[in-house]
C-alpha cells in the first residue's frame, strides 16, 4: 500500500492568517516595522514638522483604528471605525499621551497645510464629475427642502424639549441647538461665536468654549444614526437606493447608467489630471466667494455641477477625477480622522458641559433632522435611506462630520450632496440665528 504524505495546508495556516493581515493598506508585519520607526521618531523628538512626519502620523494611527473598528463585532455596524479614529486620538490628547513633536506635525499637515479641504476637493469633484448628470441636478436641487425642513423642525424641536427638561428656552436654542445646525467649527461656531459676541458683549473666546460641545456630541451621535441607517438598508433593500440618491423609477437604462463604473483601468497621468481639476474648481469656488460672500465649498460645488451638466470636461479628466475620488477615500479617511480627533476635537470642553438634558436636547436635534429626511424623501422621489444620512451631516462637524457619517454609512459617494447641507444649512443657520438673536437682545 502507497504510504502518502499529507502537506498541511499553507493558506491556511495561522502563520499565513498573521502575514496576509493588512492594517491600511500594508502587510501587518510590514506595518508593525513602519510603526516603530515612525514611534521611535516621534518619542526621539525626530519627527520633521512638514507634510512628511504628518502624514506618517496620521497614516499610522488612523489605519491602525480604522482597522481595529472595523472587526469589533457589533461596533463595526455602528461606526465603530470612524468613531475610533476620532475618539481616541482626542483621548490621548486629552490625557497627555501625544508628545509635542507628533503633534507639532499633525499640526502642519492639518491646519498650515490644510489637508482637510484638499480631501473634500477631492472627494466633491470626483464624485459630481464620476455621477450621472441628471441624478446630480435632480439630487442638488431636492436636497434643499429636506434641509431647510429639518432645520426648522429640529430648531422648535430641540427648544421645546430643553423646556420640558427644565432648561431656559433661550439658552437652549441658542446655545445648544443652534451649534449643532451650524456647519462645523470653522465654517460655523467661530463665526456664530463673533456674531454672538458683538451682540452680548462676551468675548468670541468664552463662547466658543459654550458652543463647541454640542457640535460635537452632535457629530458623533450623527455618526451612530448613519451606522443604524446603514443596517436598516440592508435589512429594508426597498428604503435604500445602494448609494443613490435620487430614485429612477425603472428606468433601467437610466440605473444601469448611474450604477455603471466606468472609471476604466487606473491611469496614474489621468488622475493627475484628476488633481489639477479639483484644486483648480476648489480656487474657484473661493474666488466666487470673494466676490458673492457665499461659502467658497458650496460655491465649487455648483461650479463643478454646472460643468459636469454642460459636460464642457474630456471624458479622460472626469474619469482621473473620479480615479483620484476613490484612491484618496479608500486609503486617507480614517487617517483624516484620526488628525482632525488630534486637533479638532478637544474633549476638555465637552466634558465641563455634560449633563444629560444636554445630550437629550442634542439627540432630539440629530434625530429630528434624519427623520425629516427618511420621511419626506418617499414625497421627492428620493431614497429614504440616502436622504437621512445626507440630512444628518447637517449635524456633523462641517468636512469631518461629512466624512465620518458617510464612510459609516459607506455612501461616500454622496459627498456633494452632504457639503451643500453641511456648508449652505450651516451657512443659513449662523445667518439666521444671529439676526433673530439681535432682534431678541
Amino acid at each position: 500500500m502507497e504510504n502518502k504524505t499529507v502537506t498541511p495546508n499553507k493558506s491556511t495556516s495561522p502563520q499565513k492568517k498573521w502575514m496576509d493581515f493588512k492594517v491600511g493598506s500594508v502587510p501587518l508585519p510590514v506595518y508593525i516595522v513602519m510603526a516603530a520607526i515612525i514611534v521611535l521618531a516621534g518619542v526621539m523628538q525626530q519627527l520633521p514638522v512638514n507634510m512628511l512626519g504628518g502624514f506618517a502620523v496620521i497614516l499610522t494611527l488612523g489605519w491602525l483604528l480604522g482597522t481595529i473598528g472595523a472587526n469589533i463585532p457589533i461596533v463595526k455596524s455602528f461606526g465603530g471605525p470612524a468613531i475610533l479614529s476620532l475618539l481616541v486620538p482626542s483621548i490621548l490628547v486629552f490625557y497627555n499621551a501625544m508628545n509635542p513633536n507628533v503633534l507639532k506635525a499633525a499640526d502642519m499637515l492639518m491646519k498650515q497645510a490644510n489637508f482637510l479641504y484638499f480631501y473634500i476637493a477631492c472627494l466633491v469633484c470626483g464624485s459630481i464629475l464620476g455621477m450621472n448628470r441628471k441624478i446630480l441636478i435632480q439630487g442638488l436641487m431636492r436636497m434643499i427642502i429636506p434641509m431647510m425642513l429639518g432645520m426648522i423642525l429640529a430648531m422648535g424641536v430641540g427648544t421645546l424639549v430643553g423646556v420640558l427638561l427644565g432648561l431656559e428656552w433661550k439658552h437652549t436654542m441658542f446655545f445648544i441647538v443652534t451649534p449643532v445646525l451650524a456647519g462645523g467649527i470653522g465654517e460655523g461656531i467661530l463665526p456664530l461665536s463673533l456674531g454672538y459676541s458683538t451682540i452680548t458683549g462676551t468675548t468670541s473666546g468664552a463662547l466658543v468654549a459654550q458652543l463647541i460641545p454640542a457640535t460635537i456630541i452632535g457629530n458623533f451621535f450623527a455618526i451612530m444614526c448613519s451606522g443604524l441607517l446603514n443596517r436598516l438598508g440592508e435589512k429594508r433593500p426597498e428604503l435604500s437606493g445602494q448609494g443613490q440618491l435620487v430614485r429612477l423609477n425603472g428606468a433601467e437604462d437610466d440605473l444601469a447608467d448611474a450604477m455603471k463604473d466606468d472609471t476604466g483601468e487606473i491611469d496614474l497621468k489621468m488622475m493627475g489630471a484628476g488633481v489639477l481639476t479639483a484644486c483648480t474648481l476648489f480656487i474657484l469656488g473661493m474666488l466666487l466667494q470673494s466676490i458673492t460672500g457665499f461659502p467658497g465649498p458650496v460655491l465649487m460645488i455648483v461650479a463643478a455641477a454646472i460643468l459636469k451638466y454642460l459636460n464642457v470636461i474630456p471624458g479622460e479628466t472626469q474619469r482621473g477625477a473620479k480615479q483620484l475620488y476613490k484612491f484618496i477615500s479608500s486609503n486617507f479617511t480614517f487617517p483624516l480622522m484620526a488628525g482632525l480627533g488630534l486637533l479638532y476635537i478637544p474633549l476638555k470642553d465637552v466634558v465641563g458641559m455634560l449633563s444629560w438634558q444636554y445630550f437629550i436636547v442634542v439627540i432630539s436635534v440629530v434625530l429630528t433632522v434624519v427623520s425629516t429626511g427618511f420621511f419626506v424623501a418617499r414625497f421627492l422621489n428620493m431614497n429614504p435611506i440616502e436622504t437621512a444620512i445626507v440630512t444628518a451631516c447637517q449635524s456633523g462637524m462641517g468636512g469631518t462630520g461629512d466624512v465620518a457619517i458617510l464612510s459609516t454609512a459607506n455612501r461616500m459617494n454622496l459627498m456633494p450632496f452632504a457639503q451643500v447641507a453641511t456648508r449652505l444649512g450651516g451657512a443659513i443657520t449662523v445667518i439666521s440665528m444671529t439676526a433673530i438673536l439681535r432682534m431678541l437682545s
